[in-house]
């Protein structure tokens, strides 16, 4: 299965995004309000980096509360992994679990059609397992 199939159905403009110049105290307090854990940082509608929970522990603890009014430029992951929508699920798994990362940006050409995280892919892995177990037992019922 292709990630296209996860996020079909989805509009990419419910896609929760903070903005390049955004402050980090202003983009921990949406990721608080929407209880999500990363968002990806656009510019001029383009995908530029990602801002986590880990971002938010790691600059706190090499910095203190001071890093909570510097721009989210200066302490995002820059350069995001990304997937194209024709990426297979397995191989995105793949790559999070390799690269240790959560949440991908889904692209196409310099646009973002989709932002999936690790549980979306584990979700759709079991759902196709599930599926596959109850077509072997209605065929071996059957046979």
């Amino acid at each position: 299965m292709e990630v296209s199939r996860l996020i079909e159905g989805r509009s990419s403009g419910d896609i929760i995004t903070c903005e390049f110049g955004m402050k980090v105290r202003d983009v921990i307090a949406l990721l608080a309000e929407k209880r999500i854990g990363a968002l990806p940082v656009m510019q001029a509608g383009k995908v530029v980096g990602i801002f986590s929970e880990r971002d938010v522990i790691y600059k706190l603890a090499a910095e203190g509360a001071i890093c909570l009014d510097r721009e989210i430029s200066e302490v995002m992951t820059a350069e995001p992994i990304t997937v194209a929508p024709s990426t297979k699920v397995d191989h995105a798994l793949a790559l999070m679990t390799r690269r240790r990362i959560r949440h991908l940006p889904v692209v196409e050409g310099d646009h973002m059609r989709g932002f999936i995280s690790i549980g979306d892919l584990v979700k759709s892995r079991i759902d196709e397992v599930q599926s596959e177990a109850e077509a072997m037992r209605s065929y071996i019922q059957t046979s």
